[in-house]
C-alpha cells in the first residue's frame, strides 16, 4: 500500500516543554491507524498538526503528497478539502440545525445549488444512520451518539479521502460505542477511506484498527499491528494493554 501520511523527526515545543522529540510514523492508504499513548503525550496535538490547526517546530509532515512544512495558502486550502475531521465533542454549531451543520462546508466551499446541497446532506444523514427527521433538530435536542453521527456526516460532506477522528467513542455508552465502531468499518469499505484515530477505548482499538502508533516519552515507542502488542516492553503498553486484558 502507498503511504498517505509520513511524519519524519517531528518536534513540537510548548513554551519550554517538549511534546514531540523526533517522532516518526508512516500511515498507509486505506488503513485505519490509531494514535495511542498516555494522557498528555501529544496524541491530539499530533492530529491537530496533521490537519493544519497547529504549527510544529521541526521535522516534516507529508500528507497526500504535500509537505506541511512548506505548503502555501492555496495548497493548504485545497488539502483541507481532501480530509474530514471529527472532533472529540463533535464541535457542532449549536445555533444551526443538523442539516445546516452538515451543509456548512458545501455552502462555503462549493458552487453547488441549494437543491444539490440538500440532496447531499440527505444522503450523508442516511449514510451515518440518522433518520431524515433528524435533519431539522438542533444539537441540544439530540443524544451524544446522534451528535457523533451528525459530526461524522459533516466530516464526510465533501467526500474526503482521509478522515481524522479524535476519541470518536468518548462519552458514548457501550452499545452506542460499538455501533459507532461498526459504522466506521462500514464507511471505510464503502467509501475507500483512510482513517487516523486517537482513542483510549480498548474495545474500539481491537475492533477497528489495522495498525497503531504508541507515543510515550515524546517519541513513537511502538508502530505496527496488535498481534504481538502484549509482548512489548514499553511501560505504557504493559500498563495499558495488560491491565485491560
Amino acid at each position: 500500500m502507498n503511504s498517505i501520511i509520513k511524519v519524519n523527526q517531528l518536534r513540537t515545543v510548548f513554551d519550554e516543554r517538549v511534546v514531540h522529540a523526533g517522532l516518526n510514523l508512516d500511515i498507509k492508504q486505506g488503513e485505519i491507524y490509531g494514535l495511542l499513548g498516555p494522557s498528555g503525550c501529544g496524541k491530539t496535538t499530533l492530529l491537530r498538526e496533521m490537519v493544519l490547526l497547529q504549527k510544529f517546530h521541526g521535522g516534516e509532515i507529508n500528507i497526500l503528497g504535500y509537505n506541511l512544512s512548506t505548503i502555501n495558502q492555496k495548497d493548504s486550502q485545497a488539502l483541507r478539502g481532501q480530509w474530514g475531521v471529527l472532533f472529540q465533542a463533535g464541535a457542532l454549531f449549536s445555533s444551526l440545525s443538523i442539516a445546516e451543520n452538515i451543509a456548512l462546508g458545501l455552502v462555503e466551499y462549493s458552487d453547488l445549488s441549494k437543491n444539490m446541497i440538500d440532496e447531499i446532506v440527505a444522503f450523508k444523514i442516511n449514510l451515518v444512520g440518522l433518520k431524515p427527521a433528524d435533519a431539522h433538530l438542533f444539537p441540544s435536542q439530540i443524544s451524544g451518539g446522534m451528535k457523533k453521527k451528525a459530526a461524522l456526516a459533516r466530516a464526510l460532506a465533501l467526500d474526503p479521502k482521509l478522515l481524522f477522528l479524535d476519541e470518536p467513542t468518548s462519552g458514548l455508552d457501550p452499545i452506542s460505542a460499538r455501533e459507532f465502531d461498526a459504522l466506521i468499518l462500514k464507511l471505510r469499505e464503502l467509501l475507500g477511506l483512510s482513517i487516523v484515530m486517537v482513542s483510549h477505548d480498548l474495545r474500539s482499538i481491537y475492533d477497528t484498527l489495522d495498525r497503531i502508533a504508541v507515543i510515550d516519552d515524546k517519541k513513537i515507542v511502538y508502530e505496527g499491528n496488535l498481534d504481538n502488542i502484549r509482548d512489548d516492553t514499553s511501560e505504557f503498553i504493559q500498563t495499558f494493554f495488560k491491565a485491560n486484558s
